[in-house]
């Protein structure tokens, strides 16, 4: 009996999951075929495929460990758009946001960003940005197993901007000053 309901609760919480990668991939594919968007999906086999590099440093090999827990990365960005507000509106709309929990806000001049995580068996299994300004719109769903801190690293290596505000993070939730 304890078999049958430890399944049936990995079952919720896999479909859960999956209701939500649902939901953003249903936005990812409106936008994702209009040529004014960028689009960018990799899979966990291209995530695997950098765990095979050599790491030079302690740092490096943090990251690439941190690289081969992820399953999946989405980013569906749109430059010089007039409608990046209503797009970013959109998104939350589309984006069941309910069933994640919002980690940081940022306002700057022209744009808002919003973090969110969704945690699975107390782990962030993933990280959701949305970002909306005047002209700029981006919206990035990163899936598997995340340590916060190390994708605020890969991010500023990569030069991914918005990734480098998880930095401010502490243990999943915003420090406190």
């Amino acid at each position: 009996m304890k078999k049958l309901i430890a399944v049936g609760v990995v079952m919720i919480v896999v479909m859960n999951a999956a209701n939500a990668q649902d939901a953003i991939s249903k936005f990812f594919s409106k936008y994702q075929t209009d040529e004014s968007f960028s689009s960018v999906t990799v899979s966990s086999k291209m995530f695997g495929l950098f765990t095979n590099m050599e790491a030079d440093t302690p740092e490096d090999k943090e990251i690439l460990e941190a690289i081969s827990k992820l399953k999946g990365l989405k980013i569906l960005a749109k430059e010089d758009a007039r409608t990046a507000r209503s797009l970013y509106k959109e998104a939350f709309v589309l984006i069941p946001i309910k069933e994640y929990e919002e980690l940081m806000a940022v306002r700057t001049d022209d744009k808002d960003m919003k973090f969110f995580i969704k945690e699975t068996a107390g782990k962030v299994s993933e990280l959701l940005m949305v970002v909306g300004g005047n002209e700029q719109f981006m919206v990035m769903s990163l899936f598997g197993e995340i340590d916060l801190k190390q994708i605020a690293r890969i991010g500023k290596k990569m030069d991914v901007k918005g990734l480098e505000h998880l930095e401010k993070m502490h243990d999943g939730h915003p420090k406190k000053h």
